[in-house]
């Protein structure tokens, strides 16, 4: 918001800065001294542009924040930092609307080759704000337009961190980790879904090892799951089928499906920590 907070940031050694033209004080005249400082000290700079700090000008342009309107700002700005040739520039478009925000990112990647940082600003509360972020990013990177990512919750910092994981190792780009694939309710289903995913959650917790856990509620998919796994257990009628790598090793009363997974998890965690192998994906399902 004010110049000299910039060169404090730059001078202090942070490993990047971010400036908004369409907020910061008497930016248009400091352009030049922030640009040498940066380059002074190798500093990139984040050019970042928020709908609810767009440049006036802007928004009497085009009345509000299109995408229009955030893709000028930001190209604008970077134009202003090219003049005095600096060009370790990233930018970012952010917008609280998902379907505003991907189409302002569209059209950006359209228009320059700059590093892009994704963001859905103000995106709310915990469960609304990863919605609209797991929409709006999965829409972008699975076109290859994105290269940093930034979840903005109105929730503790390391919740954003969860989600923004969560999403990159549900797109294959960044290895996966623990993950919990289960049915919603169902008709069909013979065992307590919603209990045996929290209990084998909170049993694998931790895991180093990527591991799938697929936990399904009922017989006529359990068994397919199961076996696409290398651990799982195919439930029904008061008792689990347990297959580990495709084959079913043995089969237990309902009460000690959870116990036998997780030790059977564990199993497989030893035998591939001790051959080397933390990276891949190796699965595991819990399927009824």
């Amino acid at each position: 918001f004010q110049p000299k907070y910039v060169f404090a940031a730059i001078e202090a050694g942070c490993a990047a800065v971010r400036v908004n033209p369409g907020n910061i004080k008497q930016f248009d005249d400091k352009v030049r001294e922030i640009a040498k400082a940066a380059k002074d000290h190798g500093t990139p700079i984040r050019i970042g542009v928020n709908a609810g700090s767009l440049d006036r000008r802007l928004l009497q342009k085009y009345g509000k924040a299109t995408p229009e309107a955030l893709v000028e700002s930001a190209l604008w700005e970077a134009s202003l930092f090219e003049e005095h040739d600096f060009r370790d520039i990233k930018i970012s478009v952010k917008h609280n609307d998902p379907v505003v925000m991907i189409e302002a990112y569209r059209q950006l990647a359209a228009q320059c080759d700059y590093p892009l940082h994704l963001g859905v600003t103000e995106a709310g509360p915990a469960f609304q704000g990863t919605i609209k972020s797991a929409v709006a990013f999965g829409a972008l990177l699975s076109e290859g337009i994105g290269d940093t990512i930034r979840v903005s919750l109105s929730a503790p910092p390391v919740e954003e961190v969860k989600v923004g994981n969560q999403i990159l190792e549900s797109l294959n780009l960044k290895q996966r980790g623990l993950e919990i694939v289960s049915c919603p309710s169902c008709g069909r289903a013979q065992v307590d879904v919603y209990k045996l995913a929290e209990e084998v959650t909170a049993g694998l917790t931790g895991m180093e090892v990527p591991l799938r856990v697929a936990v399904m509620g009922c017989v006529v998919n359990g068994p397919g799951e199961a076996r696409e796994a290398d651990l799982g257990v195919a439930s029904g009628n008061g008792k689990g089928q347990i297959f580990v790598k495709g084959e079913v090793i043995k089969t237990v009363p309902e009460s000690k499906i959870v116990e036998t997974l997780i030790e059977e998890a564990m199993k497989l965690a030893e035998k591939m920590e001790a051959e080397g192998v933390m990276s891949g994906e190796p699965t595991v399902a819990v399927a009824g």
